[in-house]
């Protein structure tokens, strides 16, 4: 099933764990062939070895201190989406390319959320959906906004007003390409110590993520596995969206692309 209900193959693929730009050209080279017709359109996720920093599309690469990361084995890559900047660590992270058919940005986005939120709700019961959409042209220009994770746009996943899922979205051609990160620990906290900002500021912003920021593993009170979030989110598809997934391996794949930033 695609985006407005026609039945046709729509693949999943766990592609595994793979470094930040390998992640980021698969994503882009699935859009491209979805596009041209030579793919199908597919719900993949994903992990990310070493972790890794993603930088939205537009986002300036000075807002990361380079050096540190480098140090400490974290990788750095710029998304094709847009966005702010996320530590990909104890996380799931999905990918769904398809075509629009002639859906709006929000009318996908909500399309999606309702998807996730339905798989979520069989881990941990009580999630909900943003409903208000912040001001991001105001919102960028404080140090604050650098993380992705500071603010939550409208029909992002949500439980009990702090945000668990962080998605963007971008168009190549006729074909949606939305990704996110579903958290399921809280390793995603330690992107404020890779920001370049002077101390006081990381230690505030880390102090707002922890605010605003909610975790599978603190909601449900135990360790939740990577293999629950995939095959809770797969379920949650194939019974909103009333359709079976076909199998699609890429163990082979080589990306085509590359990604603009990588240490």
């Amino acid at each position: 099933m695609t985006a407005g209900g026609t039945e046709r193959p729509f693949a999943f693929i766990d592609s595994g764990a793979h470094d930040g730009a390998w992640n980021m050209a698969f994503d882009t080279d699935r859009a491209h062939a979805v596009d041209a017709g030579s793919a199908e359109p597919a719900l993949r996720v994903y992990r990310w070895e070493p972790w890794c920093i993603s930088l939205g599309r537009h986002q300036a690469e000075e807002d990361i201190d380079r050096v540190r990361a480098r140090r400490d084995g974290i990788g750095i890559v710029r998304r094709p989406t847009g966005g702010r900047a996320i530590l990909h660590a104890e996380e799931l992270t999905y990918s769904v390319v398809m075509p629009s058919e002639g859906l709006g940005i929000m009318e996908v986005y909500k399309r999606i959320s309702d998807a996730l939120a339905a798989g979520l709700r069989a881990l941990v019961p009580g999630i909900e959906m943003a409903k208000s959409q912040p001001d991001f042209q105001k919102l960028y220009r404080e140090p604050g906004s650098i993380p992705c994770f500071s603010s939550s746009a409208r029909y992002e996943i949500e439980f009990g007003g702090r945000k668990l899922v962080g998605s963007a979205q971008r168009r190549i051609g006729s074909t949606v390409l939305q990704h996110g990160s579903v958290l399921i620990g809280p390793a995603h906290l330690r992107l404020a110590d890779y920001l370049a900002v002077p101390d006081e500021t990381r230690a505030d912003i880390r102090s707002d993520m922890e605010r605003h920021t909610v975790t599978l593993r603190e909601i449900a009170g135990r360790d939740v596995t990577y293999e629950e979030v995939r095959d809770a989110l797969r379920a949650g598809f194939e019974n909103t969206w009333g359709m079976r997934f076909s199998p699609d391996s890429r163990n082979d794949y080589i990306p085509a692309h590359t990604a603009d930033v990588d240490v």
